[in-house]
């Protein structure tokens, strides 16, 4: 199939990348912060409606703390960067937080939080994508009613774009990452010029009413504003990509990753800080459900916050209104790259520990982690097409995964610096570290913090399906892991092992009929020069056998040929048990059985071929001290689409060469035996 899928996949991939090509991938500061920073930076496009959503279950009175709820939001976000900038520094080599962990907390503990950024890589995928198709929704309606699809066929999108490699991906979403930043700061200046000439922008719904869902005063209060809060930190998710991704940038890595790390704090912040600021001046009213907002027009979806407010600022100017709504859209589908490119390194990290299945260490043909890459866009498609799409649905399971990794990992570096310190005795470098140490330490205290009112306030929404998920994981992680321990005991070898050769080698030749197949897997047998040979057949009709019998002998074949009965008509059961009597007679001796097969070159004809023999390979793979030898012979529909074959290999089947003569062909390269037609394995070396 060579001939088919490579055209298309270079189409789609581009041309394979020599590995020693790696350096060509790494990332500048410019082009990694819309790779890694996408996410953090897109969470603005809905941090603020999720706390004002929140709030508006008390009224539209909740919504005067909306400033206190986003400055805790933003206080948290510049401790958690702060505290990143130590760990990129102290541990560059990509395991991010579960490196941090692992060496300082114990592997267990490392596990556990690699459980939890699994999950949040998902779920980052799948609320960006979900969110970027209700923001379309908000100015093409006809969106909304196919965002499944929409949101699926993003997804298709985003995988065929990481496949084709971190830095060409990263190029190609660079523009609209910039791009959204240009507009929201554009807006943000000319909705402020707009009000220094005293015209006050309002949103669509500013006269509308919220129908408070309970009287908010008290605990209850308290209650609110912490979930509030706890949505708000949406904003902070996307940030330990960054730790993760260090290998990705260029020289020098920590330096380049601490700094772009600062720039998306400050960068994503002042979005954050001045979207907010532009809602309340605006009056924005949105509900977590269409009932409670008196005034929506019947039938019509709520917009969402970032789509009131530029529609507001830009009344009187619909292309801006329209840039604002598609660059959030796209910035909201490139989020989901930040995971694209966190997962599967986290991923090929586990894999080489042994906790992920190995295939997920290998890079692929554009040097990426392609199965890391597939694996991640068919867990965020389930939970898509689960969730309907739904962003206030998806977004209960959101950052409850992302804080237990940033509360591990702040604990982990206070153990690396006090680990540190006991040995340092340069006076400015234990400056250093102890500078470090408080930075962490507080950070550990605020995302400690924000982690219990997570869990306290969303469980009941839907966050418990993530402190099931999470153990669930880890637990299978380590299942893998201690398989690949088993396996390594079972297949380790003391030094002074010596190569034991069995006592005999019996050979069988599994025989169906008479045909070029079987003569082939006879010369091959032969040509092995085993102690035994002999053909196997099994009698299904005993009129056929007799005739194949009768055909053996007046060709002259000088292999004995052992007729095994069925009365069932069964084949796989006889020779099973056949070649297992011969182990139980001598144990020290090797059985090895030579099975004809076809090689096709159409998926279908597989169907039609090879049953028995697959059949018969997976009952004899289980049986010890049994070698299954595949003998092929290639159908002329393989031919046609075969790669050209290595010139004068040995066996190799010649452009416009008769397939009849490959078998003695190969025999006579090895031993001078002139070939005949049809072969006759009297006239081969004879075994001993």
């Amino acid at each position: 199939m060579a001939s088919v899928t490579g055209p298309a996949k270079r189409f789609f991939f581009g041309r394979a990348l020599r590995s020693e090509n790696i350096h060509s991938t790494l990332l500048p500061k410019r082009i990694a912060l819309p790779v890694f920073a996408s996410d953090a930076l897109s969470s603005n496009a809905y941090a603020t409606q999720e706390i004002l959503l929140m709030l508006s279950v008390g009224g539209v009175a909740l919504y005067s703390f909306t400033p206190w709820v986003a400055l805790g939001v933003i206080l948290v976000f510049f401790v958690v960067v702060a505290s990143y900038r130590q760990n990129v520094r102290a541990y560059p080599s990509g395991g991010g937080d579960y490196e941090v962990v692992s060496t300082n907390l114990g592997e267990r503990a490392g596990v556990f939080v690699a459980s939890a950024l699994m999950v949040d890589y998902v779920m980052t995928v799948a609320v960006s994508i979900s969110s970027a198709v209700a923001n379309i929704a908000s100015a093409f309606p006809p969106v909304g009613k196919q965002a499944v699809i929409v949101a699926v066929g993003l997804i298709v999108i985003m995988t065929l774009m990481n496949l084709r490699g971190v830095r060409e991906s990263g190029t190609a979403f660079a523009i609209p990452t910039y791009g959204f930043i240009v507009g929201i700061f554009a807006m943000v200046a000319w909705g402020i010029w707009q009000i220094s000439d005293g015209t006050i922008p309002q949103a669509e719904s500013a006269t509308w009413e919220i129908e408070p869902e309970t009287t908010a005063s008290g605990a209850l209060l308290i209650f609110l504003l912490a979930r509030a809060f706890s949505s708000g930190t949406t904003a902070l998710t996307g940030i330990e990509a960054i730790a993760n991704g260090v290998p990705a940038f260029k020289k020098p890595k920590s330096k380049n990753a601490a700094t772009t790390l600062l720039l998306l704090g400050v960068i994503s912040m002042s979005m954050f800080a001045a979207i907010t600021w532009l809602a309340m001046v605006t009056n924005v009213r949105v509900t977590e459900h269409n009932e409670n907002l008196i005034g929506l027009p019947p039938g019509q979806e709520q917009k969402t916050v970032i789509a009131q407010v530029s529609q507001a600022v830009f009344s009187d100017f619909q292309p801006g209104y329209l840039y604002i709504s598609i660059m959030t859209a796209l910035i909201l589908v490139l989020a989901a790259n930040t995971a694209f490119n966190g997962f599967p390194v986290l991923g090929s990290v586990l894999a080489r520990d042994g906790y992920l299945p190995r295939q997920l260490h290998t890079r692929g043909d554009r040097l990426a982690f392609s199965n890391g890459i597939i694996f991640l866009a068919g867990a965020a498609t389930v939970l898509v097409v689960v969730y309907d799409a739904s962003v206030s649905s998806l977004i209960q399971l959101y950052v409850l995964g992302v804080f237990v990794s940033f509360t591990l990992s702040q604990i982990g570096m206070v153990k690396h610096w006090n680990r540190h310190l006991r040995e340092e005795t340069n006076p400015k470098e234990r400056r250093r570290m102890k500078r470090s140490r408080v930075i962490n330490t507080v950070g550990f205290l605020m995302t400690g913090s924000v982690l219990i009112i997570v869990l306290a306030t969303k469980f009941t929404h839907g966050a418990y399906l993530v402190v099931i998920a999470m153990p669930i994981l880890y637990l299978i992680m380590r299942s893998v892991r201690k398989h690949y321990d088993r396996v390594a005991a079972e297949l380790e070898t003391p030094a002074d092992e010596k190569v034991t050769l069995p006592s005999r080698v019996h050979a069988i030749v599994l025989v169906s009929k008479i045909h070029k197949p079987t003569l082939r897997a006879l010369a091959y047998a032969r040509a092995s020069r085993p102690s035994t040979l002999e053909g196997v057949t099994v009698s299904v009709d005993p009129g056929d056998t007799k005739e194949m019998a009768a055909d053996w002998e007046r060709r002259g074949i000088s292999v004995p040929l052992k007729i095994l009965d069925s009365p069932y008509r069964e084949i796989t059961r006889p020779i099973v048990e056949y070649v297992r009597g011969l182990r139980r007679a001598s144990p020290r001796d090797l059985v090895t059985v030579y099975i004809p097969e076809y090689v096709v070159g159409h998926w279908w004809e597989n169907l039609l071929h090879n049953q028995s023999a697959l059949r018969l390979k997976t009952r004899l793979r289980f049986t010890p001290g049994v070698m299954v030898v595949s003998v092929p012979w290639q159908l002329i529909s393989s031919e046609r689409i075969a790669d050209e074959p290595v010139p004068n290999a040995p066996g190799a089947v010649r452009r416009g060469e008769p397939q009849a003569v490959v078998a003695e062909a190969y025999v006579a390269e090895q031993y001078g035996t002139p070939p005949v037609d049809p072969p006759d394995p009297a006239d081969l070396p004879s075994g001993r």
